[in-house]
């Protein structure tokens, strides 16, 4: 009876030991990972912003493929959430954002143990290249049952949790990727544009220069219209002079409502665009995929055997990159003008 009595006497010891020394240990957490994303950070944040994105590039499913999604109404934005049933059930719900800066959301995880309530958050930082900076991070504060459970367990929550953060900003950046080089071309047709004024400045340029001369050569027309009140009439245009494998002669334009009259020392030029028929197709996404377009243009000018006219090919970027974060909007219209 002594035996047993020091027996629970020990056991009883090693309990109040025990409790102490989790009870003690801090339970706080804060951990979160950043990648480097060479994409607009406006892009990024609505991607994240939205949930009904995270199923497509989060890391959980091919740990638990048993897992499920719901979406109510609202899935983005503040008061936005979505919850998904498997091993573990859970929702998440945001509570707080900057615009393409910050989001702040409230995550429920229903465990063995109970439900957690830890907080996650999200920064994206553009960088001077374009790029962004994303963290993910989530903070919290373990249970005593989750100390003793990891330690006892041997389970690392701080390298699984890094682990989970680093492969969901990988999927993040595959997502955005397959987001932004979406594109499609229409079928080419005949039509008719109407032509107008414009002013232009005319450069060389090879396939590695190509966008940083256009860059250049629009803002100085932009400022030279500026300068001298001149109206913008449209959207900016390039006129190709020429076009071979190892580069172009081009003339970047903007039309304007009348015929300027130009004086000084200047590199602006005055043109006017007549009237015409032309083959038009139009490429939606980004202009890497122009010369996609423009194969197809001219595939179906030789395939009706149709007969290019004197003015030079040219196309007309319809909408602002500036105003559309993710090159899959942009769109241009490649006109061949033919007799």
């Amino acid at each position: 009876m002594k035996v047993l009595k020091f027996i629970l006497f020990l056991v009883l010891i090693v309990v109040i030991g025990g409790a102490i020394y989790f009870g003690a240990k801090d339970g706080n957490y804060d951990l979160s990972q950043t990648k480097t994303i060479k994409a607009p950070s406006s892009l990024i944040f609505d991607t994240v912003n939205e949930y009904k994105t995270w199923e497509d590039w989060g890391p959980w499913k091919e740990e638990d493929p048993t897992m499920t999604f719901s979406y109510p109404e609202q899935t983005s934005g503040i008061g936005g959430s979505y919850s998904w049933t498997g091993e573990f059930s859970g929702t998440m719900e945001t509570t707080d954002l900057v615009e393409n800066k910050s989001i702040e959301q409230d995550l429920t995880l229903v465990t063995p143990g109970g439900e957690r309530y830890p907080k996650v958050y999200w920064s994206f930082e553009s960088t001077e290249s374009g790029e962004t900076e994303v963290t993910w991070g989530m903070r919290g504060e373990h249970t005593f049952m989750d100390k003793v459970y990891y330690a006892l367990s041997g389970m690392d929550f701080d390298a699984d949790m890094k682990e989970m953060h680093q492969k969901g900003l990988e999927g993040i950046e595959t997502y955005v990727f397959n987001e932004m080089n979406k594109h499609s071309i229409s079928e080419s047709t005949i039509t008719e544009y109407g032509g107008g004024f414009y002013l232009y400045k005319t450069s060389s340029a090879s396939s590695k220069n190509i966008s940083t001369i256009m860059g250049q050569n629009y803002g100085e027309i932009m400022s030279f219209a500026a300068q001298n009140n001149i109206a913008i009439a449209g959207m900016p245009f390039t006129i190709y002079n020429e076009m071979s494998p190892n580069g172009v002669v081009m003339s970047n334009a903007i039309p304007v409502r009348e015929k300027v009259a130009i004086a000084g020392d200047t590199n602006i030029l005055s043109g006017y665009l007549p009237t015409t028929k032309a083959v038009k197709t139009t490429l939606k996404g980004d202009y890497t995929y122009l010369s996609q377009a423009w194969e197809k243009a001219t595939n179906y000018v030789q395939q009706y055997n149709l007969e290019q006219s004197v003015l030079k090919p040219f196309e007309i970027y319809t909408n602002d990159p500036g105003n559309y974060p993710n090159p899959a909007d942009w769109t241009t219209d490649l006109y061949i003008p033919i007799k």
